[in-house]
């Protein structure tokens, strides 16, 4: 299998779900559209954003296999529905990955360290899982918060970068001095570094993070995508719209991935925002939800015009 890089603006792919909880197909297909056209340079799926501690593995294989085949090579997919602990169980869930067709997979990092024991015992349970994975399937990492974040020490990155195995990690540090020793250690290779973290986007761009792989991906990809390619020709107004994205993304605690399905269900991708993970009311919980929205929405738009009169 080649190796294609997987970099620039990634988006982190939500799931929609029809009001029976069942997943809405025909609403993930213009999902899919919604984030090529808007610049989308490969799609990471079947990850925490796509509720997968929520679906089944029989569910996570044929979602990947879905967004692969509507994708039909027009940018590169990734896949993980990595979430068990036990060895066994985390090698079925990556194979249903590898069955998916993606470019890549991806594996998270807490699972592979999931009583916290340090280095020795990661590197151990990676190797174990890399003797038995396709030598020739394109790997990532990802520090998924849930259930708890596993941040990469320098040595266990540099085992990775040396295997030769890997092509990118979500980075969630959200810290910029580690984006930056980790866009360091990887120079020269084709191990992406991709921040994942709204508050540092820019200034991590700046610094060598090969794009942005963060929630609100879901509401603007454009906008970072600007931002990562365009930004250093136009600085005022690519510190103006980095300022507007960080005050944006302080929205994901207000129901996130809801969040994301209430504007789609405003523009008309999917009908309903239905949740596995979010299982109250989002508008009971968070008051003046909806206005929240408004302004995002007024926002985005804005900086939309704003660039298109350039």
């Amino acid at each position: 299998m080649s190796r294609q890089r997987i970099e620039g603006i990634v988006p982190v792919m939500i799931t929609p779900f029809n009001e029976s909880g069942e997943i809405d197909y025909a609403g993930l297909e213009r999902l899919i559209e919604w984030y090529i056209e808007k610049g989308s340079d490969a799609l990471f799926a079947v990850c925490q954003s796509s509720e997968m501690m929520f679906l089944s593995v029989d569910e996570r294989r044929a979602l990947g296999r879905f967004v692969v085949k509507q994708v039909a090579g027009r940018v590169p997919v990734v896949v993980s529905g990595h979430v068990s602990d036990d060895p066994y169980s985390q090698l079925e869930e990556l194979q249903a990955a590898v069955d998916t067709g993606a470019d890549g997979i991806v594996l998270v990092t807490n699972h592979l360290d999931p009583k916290q024991r340090g280095t020795a015992p990661f590197l151990g349970n990676l190797q174990w899982l890399l003797d038995r994975l396709p030598a020739d399937m394109p790997l990532g990492l990802y520090e998924c918060p849930a259930p708890y974040r596993r941040l990469l020490t320098d040595e266990e990155l540099r085992f990775c970068i040396d295997s030769g195995r890997f092509v990118l990690l979500k980075d969630v540090s959200c810290d910029l001095e580690t984006v930056k020793r980790r866009v360091a250690m990887t120079a020269g290779t084709p191990f992406a570094i991709l921040n994942a973290n709204a508050a540092i986007a820019y200034d991590a761009m700046k610094a060598g993070s090969r794009g942005f792989n963060g929630v609100f991906t879901n509401f603007h990809p454009d906008l970072y995508k600007w931002l990562y390619t365009q930004g250093a020709q136009h600085p005022a107004l690519a510190a103006e719209l980095a300022n507007f994205l960080v005050l944006a993304a302080l929205a994901e605690p207000f129901g996130y991935p809801v969040l994301a399905k209430m504007y789609h269900q405003r523009i008309g991708t999917f009908a309903s925002i239905k949740s596995r993970t979010i299982t109250f009311d989002v508008r009971e919980r968070f008051w003046a939800l909806d206005a929240i929205l408004d302004k995002i929405v007024e926002g985005t738009e804005m900086m939309r015009a704003r660039i298109a009169a350039l």
